[in-house]
């Protein structure tokens, strides 16, 4: 039997591309790997990969039909948001399944996906941007209040920050704009970086949808809680727990809330990413992502015989039925352990007491001795991760806390000093 091909768009710094990569290669599956490594330096990872720029989406769908051209490919898989449309527009240049590329590319603008919404009837809460050249002052005398401000592109509530007053206002413009203005952001060239979203704050509990979508039908594959408060001023996610504490009507509405936001995206195959806020008006759509949950925290699912999600979604990406997936643990989780403070990171104390903790699974510390640590909203990463699995989820909440409770960061909050 010919082994299948998949074509698997990453960035090359993302936690999980290489996770995807080794779990198509176990399956025996070829991988063609396309990422966004320096075009001047031939191979630098040594992963044989297709240099690309997702902020040139025709040009380099032009690099990747020119090197499949021939050898037929059996599915798409990108890795995280930025890949997303790039792979969209390949799938229909190669007649494979995913989503159409204007879909795709509304998920990944939070003001085109309000506009979609908005046209849907979703429950929403108002909604405007500004340029990150405009002048605040006038967007915060007539914004709603407290209200949300947050980039058009970025994920991982990077930038987000809530305002409960035009002095705030003012203060959470000029600090998302100075995200902006970094190097690590204007050099990625996305107009809508360019843009700020001002949204009216909407209070209540935040959970987070894990599904994989089908001839526009969304299958769900957990529903996650996330028990810590997110009232602001910044939304650092920590810990996800599933299955929901919910009662099984809320479910149905958050469930019911996703699909109508599906459709109302127009996303047709692929992997999801949904996040909602629910309170007493209902279930609100935050954001629908054509991806898969980032970082590590896909290593919370497990499903029965053994199945990662990586695994589900590379099948279904090449065409096999995955309807009869199933959560095997009564219950998981993952905390994305928190920068407390900015500073360098030393070491960490702690990690086998952690680990030993009953009910976790694994603790994974992914900060490198030496590296630059930046807390929300201006961070972007975590310092790990700590895993766990239990016959209730109050006691997989019980098991992340208490190991995380043993770790103990050394951060420096002296920058090293640079010789010549």
């Amino acid at each position: 039997m010919t082994a299948k091909r998949v074509l698997l768009l990453a960035a090359t710094t993302g936690y999980q591309t290489g996770v995807f990569a080794e779990e198509a290669r176990r399956l025996g599956m070829d991988v063609v790997l396309a990422t966004d490594r320096c075009k001047g330096i031939e191979d630098p990872w040594g992963d044989g990969a297709i240099a690309v720029r997702f902020e040139r989406p025709e040009e380099s769908l032009k690099s990747l039909l020119d090197t499949v051209a021939g050898k037929p490919v059996d599915g798409i898989v990108a890795v995280g948001d930025r890949p997303v449309y790039l792979a969209a527009l390949a799938a229909e240049k190669l007649g494979l399944p995913y989503g159409p590329p204007a879909a795709v590319a509304a998920s990944r603008d939070k003001y085109l996906m309000r506009q979609c919404f908005r046209i849907a009837g979703l429950r929403l809460p108002s909604f405007f941007r500004i340029g990150v050249n405009d002048d605040p002052h006038q967007a915060a005398a007539g914004a709603p209040y407290p209200c949300v401000l947050k980039p058009l592109g970025l994920s991982g509530s990077r930038g987000v920050i809530r305002a409960n007053g035009p002095q705030e206002f003012i203060a959470a413009f000029r600090r998302i704009k100075a995200i902006l203005d970094s190097k690590d952001i204007r050099r990625l060239r996305e107009p809508h970086h360019r843009y700020i979203q001002v949204e009216s704050y909407i209070p209540g509990r935040e959970y987070a949808l894990e599904g994989i979508v089908t001839g526009g039908r969304l299958q769900v594959l957990a529903l996650f809680d996330k028990p810590d408060p997110l009232d602001g001023p910044f939304f650092e996610e920590t810990i996800y727990v599933t299955p929901s504490r919910e009662p099984a009507q809320l479910q149905e509405e958050i469930v019911v809330t996703a699909r109508e936001a599906v459709r109302a995206l127009g996303l047709k195959h692929g992997p999801l990413h949904a996040e909602m806020r629910v309170n007493s008006h209902g279930v609100w759509m935050l954001e629908v992502a054509a991806r898969p949950i980032g970082g590590l925290c896909a290593k919370a699912l497990r499903f029965q015989g053994g199945m990662t999600l990586e695994e589900l979604i590379l099948r279904h990406a090449t065409g096999e039925d995955v309807s009869a997936a199933r959560l095997a643990d009564a219950a998981s989780g993952v905390m994305m352990i928190p920068i407390p403070k900015a500073g360098v990171y030393e070491g960490v104390d702690g990690v086998d007491e952690a680990a030993s903790t009953q009910g976790v699974e694994d603790v994974l510390i992914t900060a490198k001795e030496g590296q630059k640590l930046l807390p929300l909203p201006e961070g972007a990463s975590y310092l790990g991760f700590i895993f766990a699995r239990g016959e209730s989820r109050e006691d997989v909440e019980a098991s992340l806390r208490a190991a995380h409770a043993k770790l103990e960061f050394r951060i420096s909050t002296a920058l090293p000093v640079v010789t010549a």
